[in-house]
């Protein structure tokens, strides 16, 4: 009988380190290609149409930033979140209701129209995402309960409300029964980059900020030091004067104000309108976008980008090639599992253990009682 260990390396390699992400990459685009040989296709040509053809256009190039904006919108707040050892799964949940928040004005108060709408929308998206983000922070810090599971099964609190949303009080009464709310008015969307060349919004500016905020916050700031010490070590944090409780408020409410910014900039930029689903799962995938970029905002921003084409190219193999829309969930899971994998085995190395080395601690066992009677 074996026994697998996990020993944690006295030094790891610098390299490897940096390579880790290149070389998940590669073993994800290896597993892809048996993938769709497993299905019949050829894989150069699954490649060319999953990677290449949905970038080769102006046009689908803002089509990449639309979707690359929620990804690194959220990733970055999360990367704060993880660095600090605070494990925030809920960003969907917090997505979702920064666009209920931030819809608040343009479903309610249709009437009210200039150039504060934007701002104020985009003020009550930070703000529903942060409140919501408020809740497994504050049941962690007062009850200790489990941030995983608490954050976790309140996005399908959300996703149920706003549902309940756009079918009851908020439907659009002149929109022939379908689920949804009223179309937002012009000066409740959020303006587009180059009109002229494509959808983009200023999403995209959003992220590109927030990223080098955060970063700057995390490699300049005192709060980013305090950030990482805790997360390394929360006993020498204690000693410093740093206070646990204080930090996981800081980071979910950070985390999430920066997912509710992605919620109402995805529904007044990209959709104009609150529908009943309006996320393919931004929340869940910021998570690998965030594993995958180090959780180092600047490197979240070019894996936010690699992430977002798998989107693009999901739906491309689907009209091409005949291939379920589910090819972009199985080529997302196979990165984060071969990311986990390899930055596992760069801090660790596997040992194997078999029976003869157990048989000693066997022994000891056996002569226990044997002691016991002598005495």
């Amino acid at each position: 009988m074996m026994r697998i260990e996990l020993v944690k390396r006295p030094q790891r390699s610098a390299l490897f380190s940096v390579l880790s992400p290149f070389i998940a990459f590669a073993l994800t685009m290896i597993a892809g290609a048996v993938m769709f040989a497993l299905l019949g296709v050829n894989p150069l040509d699954a490649f060319n149409i999953y990677f290449i053809q949905p970038v080769s256009e102006v046009w689908q190039l803002h089509e990449l930033a639309i979707k690359a904006a929620p990804l690194i919108l959220i990733a970055v707040g999360l990367s704060v979140c993880y660095k600090a050892n605070i494990w925030n799964i809920g960003a969907e949940g917090q997505f979702i209701f920064g666009a209920i928040f931030g819809s608040i004005i343009p479903v309610l108060f249709p009437q009210f129209e200039g150039p504060l709408v934007i701002p104020l929308m985009l003020l009550l998206g930070m703000v529903g995402g942060a409140f919501y983000a408020s809740i497994p922070a504050f049941l962690k810090t007062r009850f200790s309960t489990n941030e995983i599971l608490t954050s976790l099964m309140l996005v399908y609190v959300a996703q149920l409300f706003l549902d309940w949303l756009v079918r009851g009080p908020w439907r659009d009464p002149q929109g022939h029964g379908f689920p949804q709310t009223i179309q937002f008015s012009d000066s409740a969307v959020l303006p587009e980059l180059m009109p002229d060349a494509g959808r983009a919004n200023w999403g995209f500016v959003f992220a590109l900020v927030a990223a080098v905020a955060i970063w700057l916050m995390m490699s300049r700031m005192l709060k980013g030091f305090e950030v990482r010490v805790l997360g390394s070590s929360p006993r020498a944090g204690r000693f410093a004067g740093f206070g646990l409780n204080r930090m996981v408020f800081f980071t979910f409410l950070l985390s999430g104000a920066l997912a509710g910014l992605a919620g109402i900039s995805e529904v007044s930029g990209a959709i104009g309108q609150l529908q009943p689903v309006i996320s393919p799962g931004y929340g869940f995938t910021a998570i690998i976008v965030a594993f995958l970029g180090r959780l180092n905002p600047l490197g979240i921003v070019a894996a936010g980008l690699v992430l977002a084409l798998t989107y693009l190219g999901g739906e491309a193999v689907q009209s091409a090639l005949g291939i379920s829309d589910k090819v972009a969930r199985v080529f997302q899971g196979m990165l984060l599992f071969f990311v986990l994998g390899c930055d596992t085995l760069i801090h660790y190395r596997i040992r194997l253990i078999g029976m003869a080395l157990m048989k000693p601690n066997a022994a000891k066992l056996d002569a226990a009682p044997k002691l016991e009677e002598a005495r």
